[in-house]
């Protein structure tokens, strides 16, 4: 937290002093009661019942109530994540033969769809959102639309194929989102990239990274699967481990984030993850009201607490 006029802290000091004075009245205040009544056992007899703590409640609430005026003046401000009214979100599906592994159940290909499925549904409605699927060429499934049943409905008509085009997928995502027409300010897009294996065709990984983070465009990317994960070609196992580091490059190239998931659950709760990355930007607000609300419910308190306990306002 930062603040925009400090100047306004000095106004601590007289509230410091003030409490200072607080303390010295109410000692020398005890201080004399004690002296008035030597005699403890008449003292106890004779004296009405003190409110003890309860008589310092209402003076530390104003207090306090004090100090976050004076902060809420000084016109803190902090990060304050707030939604994004709009954004091009383009998932990049990796189509290749190595989805249909079994070590993610059912198989990668349909729990990395049925993951898709709820991530989509859970975008903002205003968020332009396209697929691309990948293989040994990329296309696109769906431009950026606000239409989900269109990507849902493409989702449905994926199926796997040979060769892995991991650049190519990026290159076509990067179209897709310079293609898209508007006549307002073009909205901050990101592409979310989800794969299983290397990159085996097409252009490389870095010449896509480049492209991508010379456009200002981010790729997040998901490893998903396991290193146990086989295929059946012919009849022979064939293994298809999950390549981590050559997504992970790629993300850190194009400035997005890595992931990995093992699972459809966890596959799930990084696109969980993920969509609030995307649907949220950070910014530096003024909080000043934060602690004027706060400073308002402290005199209410001293208010409340000294009509209860003394029948009268501090």
């Amino acid at each position: 937290m930062t603040l925009i006029a400090p100047l306004w802290l000095l106004l601590l000091v007289p509230v410091a002093v003030l409490a200072l004075a607080y303390v010295v009245m109410a000692v020398r205040s005890r201080t004399a009661y004690a002296v008035r009544f030597t005699n403890l056992d008449l003292l106890d007899r004779v004296a009405p019942r003190r409110p003890g703590w309860r008589r310092h409640v209402p003076a530390a609430a104003l207090l306090l109530m004090f100090v976050l005026l004076v902060i809420g003046f000084a016109r803190p401000t902090a990060e304050v994540r707030v939604p994004r009214e709009r954004a091009t979100i383009m998932v990049a599906f990796d189509v290749s033969a190595s989805m249909s592994a079994t070590d993610v159940r059912p198989n990668r290909f349909e729990a990395a769809k049925q993951a898709a499925r709820q991530f989509v549904a859970g975008l903002p409605e205003r968020f332009n959102l396209g697929l691309v699927s990948f293989s040994s060429s990329a296309s696109v499934a769906v431009p950026p639309t606000t239409d989900r049943q269109a990507v849902l409905s493409a989702l449905d008509r994926l199926s796997t194929a040979s060769g892995t085009a991991i650049g190519e997928a990026v290159y076509s995502s990067l179209d897709a989102i310079a293609a898209l027409d508007s006549q307002e300010e073009t909205p901050p897009a990101h592409i979310v990239l989800l794969s299983d294996g290397s990159n085996t065709t097409g252009r490389t990984v870095g010449d896509a990274a480049a492209a991508a983070s010379g456009r200002g465009v981010p790729v997040t990317t998901i490893a998903y699967g396991t290193a146990d994960g086989t295929i059946d070609i012919s009849g022979r196992e064939i293994p298809v481990p999950v390549d981590a580091p050559a997504l992970r490059g790629l993300a850190e190239a194009a400035g997005g984030g890595f992931y990995e998931a093992a699972s459809g659950d966890e596959l799930q709760a990084v696109y969980e993850d993920i969509g609030t990355s995307v649907g949220y930007r950070t910014e530096r607000q003024e909080v000043w009201m934060w602690f004027v609300a706060a400073g308002m419910a402290f005199a209410l308190i001293a208010a409340v607490t000294s009509m209860l306990w003394f029948s009268r306002l501090p």
